[in-house]
């Protein structure tokens, strides 16, 4: 039986590529939105029976305070939050607010749909590995986690950064080109080389991809990189 689910994300793109995956294999999405913020609303509103939340920055102050009200306010709703590989203090605040699941966000859609069956039945959705991972952390807390998102960062030029950010927020190659006053040619090429430097192979995996290393955060903080 299909889950009836609201998914919202603070990257559009994402979320409305997820609703379409979930939606084809038999689920009730009411609803695909970003930002994050307004989902309290969005969900006390509709009423689904799990809530997907996406976020690039689960450590982040407050970043789970949208989950905690959610809790609150329809305590039924089970929130399953997609986010990064969490330090200690991200997936602890995941849960902490309220969240019955904690999955990567690029993880398998059918790894999303375990988590939402187990959240919907009340149980914990959590994979063994980022549990074990987070444990593993507080225990050597002088080992410095890998900044992805800086490093991946260092390898585009200030234009494929534009590019890259204008792909997240779902712009096709027209009007990439009409935005940065190129030619489409040019904008294609410049988008080929994103992908090609990020390693993946497609727009939607460069938008998760930077979603989930906080790349594009870091590149709004810096604009002039």
């Amino acid at each position: 039986m299909g889950v009836r689910l609201v998914v919202v994300d603070d990257h559009r793109l994402l979320a409305e590529a997820l609703a379409s995956a979930l939606r084809l294999r038999g689920h009730r999405v009411l609803a695909a939105a970003a930002p994050a913020a307004g989902a309290a609303d969005l969900v006390l509103n509709r009423a689904p029976e799990v809530c997907l939340f996406g976020t690039a920055a689960p450590a982040e102050p407050g970043a789970f305070d949208t989950v905690a009200r959610i809790k609150r306010e329809r305590p039924a709703v089970a929130v399953v939050v997609l986010g990064p590989v969490p330090d200690p203090r991200g997936i602890a605040a995941a849960f902490a607010a309220g969240a019955s699941g904690y999955v990567r966000h690029d993880e398998r859609i059918e790894g999303v749909e375990r988590a939402m069956a187990k959240a919907r039945t009340g149980e914990v959705a959590v994979a063994q590995q980022l549990l074990q991972g987070a444990f593993a952390e507080l225990l050597n807390p002088a080992r410095q986690p890998d900044d992805e998102g800086a490093r991946l960062l260092e390898m585009l030029t200030p234009r494929e950064v534009e590019v890259l950010v204008r792909v997240a927020e779902g712009e096709d190659t027209r009007v990439i080109a009409a935005g940065m006053r190129i030619a489409p040619s040019t904008a294609r090429t410049h988008v080929q080389r994103v992908l090609m430097k990020l390693g993946v192979g497609s727009r939607l995996e460069a938008a998760a991809l930077a979603a989930r290393t906080g790349l594009l955060e870091r590149a709004v903080e810096d604009p002039a990189r």
